[in-house]
């Protein structure tokens, strides 16, 4: 019997969709649902220019959120929006991390415990079983998973190489009875991973998700890593940071190659009301079907890093997205979003 390959698909490879989870009354976006949901549906209308979006969102909000994108313009058939109940809208981290096997697409429902045990988060826990179950994800099957894992916590060039951060991955708030050997043989296992970088510095201020690789670096494609640095001296970033570029410098894909850096520039400190500092880092871009969204900050840097970002991702579109208002919730555009590779809307696409 031939033993199944798997692979995990870097995210520049052909997607089918987008997913989103709407932010609404019940999620800490309460205050600021005036400002973040004009974001959500501009976000909507770059997406369908290139794929399909999923939106899970409570049942009482659909038809409300499909008049408000029909509107908008927003293409009905590139729109499949499902009721689904949610504790937070974070996708990147609830939603399904998708690889590749010999026999298909398969959709790996890991567990979610929000962050380490911070927030409420069984609700959300039970997001990508309640929209497979909807048939949300008609080309793929799905595989559940005791190991609690994040779709922010890791990067793949999809080549074999895994980025991750040891204060994400290793935290015993996340799987305590695992060492980081049983870690890691169960990712090479699940995702077909053969060599995993571990990082250990780059933590930011106002970040709740102990790290997460994709506010600190990216794989591009050609060997490249875009990260995010820090050039003030003054700053309390400045220190860690460049530690991590170090870390960065060293460190090789499976096939033993380094990887060229491409470093984003530092945005000046942003606070909430309360004067605490914000996790704004323009590493935290998306990458759908040769587009890549940048978030922005209404920063004087917000320029130079879609120029940067463009660098690193010679031929593609580049389009920025006022993200401010979605780091007083300590995250930004990619953790509330989730790429599905092509095939796993396979029907829909079938039909045209």
């Amino acid at each position: 019997m031939t033993k199944q390959t798997v692979r995990l698909p870097a995210e520049w490879e052909p997607q089918d969709a987008i997913q989103l989870t709407w932010p609404h009354k019940d999620t800490d976006w309460l205050p600021l649902l005036g400002e973040v949901i004009p974001i959500y549906e501009r976000l909507v209308q770059l997406l369908v220019s290139k794929g399909h979006v999923i939106i899970g969102a409570p049942a009482a909000e659909v038809d409300t959120i499909k008049q408000r994108l029909t509107k908008l313009a927003v293409p009905p058939d590139k729109l499949h929006i499902y009721p689904v109940e949610s504790d937070d809208t974070w996708a990147r981290d609830h939603g399904p991390i998708s690889v590749k096997t010999s026999t298909g697409l398969s959709l790996l429902n890991y567990q979610f415990n929000g962050w380490g045990n911070k927030y409420a988060s069984t609700q959300d826990n039970q997001v990508t079983s309640t929209l497979y179950h909807q048939g949300a994800y008609p080309g793929a099957t799905i595989q559940h998973r005791e190991l609690i894992l994040e779709g922010g916590a890791i990067e793949s060039d999809g080549k074999g190489t895994l980025l991750t951060t040891a204060q994400c991955l290793l935290n015993t708030n996340r799987n305590p009875a695992l060492n980081q050997t049983e870690i890691e043989n169960q990712l090479r296992q699940d995702l077909g991973v053969e060599k995993i970088n571990w990082i250990h510095h780059g933590a930011m201020e106002g970040d709740d998700t102990d790290s997460h690789i994709d506010t600190l670096a990216r794989f591009c494609p050609d060997d490249v890593i875009a990260y995010q640095a820090c050039d003030d001296e003054t700053d309390s970033h400045y220190r860690e940071l460049q530690l991590m570029a170090e870390e960065l410098g060293n460190i090789t894909s499976s096939t033993g190659k380094h990887y060229q850096l491409v470093p984003l520039p530092w945005p000046s400190p942003k606070y909430d009301e309360d004067g605490h500092r914000l996790p704004a880092t323009y590493a935290n871009f998306l990458i759908f079907n040769g587009l890549v969204i940048v978030p922005t900050y209404r920063d004087v840097q917000d320029k130079e890093a879609l120029a940067q970002i463009a660098a690193a991702f010679p031929g593609y579109q580049i389009e920025g997205l006022d993200c401010l208002p979605i780091i007083h919730q300590h995250g930004s555009l990619h953790c509330i979003t989730m790429q599905l590779p092509q095939g796993t809307l396979a029907d829909v696409n079938a039909r045209g």
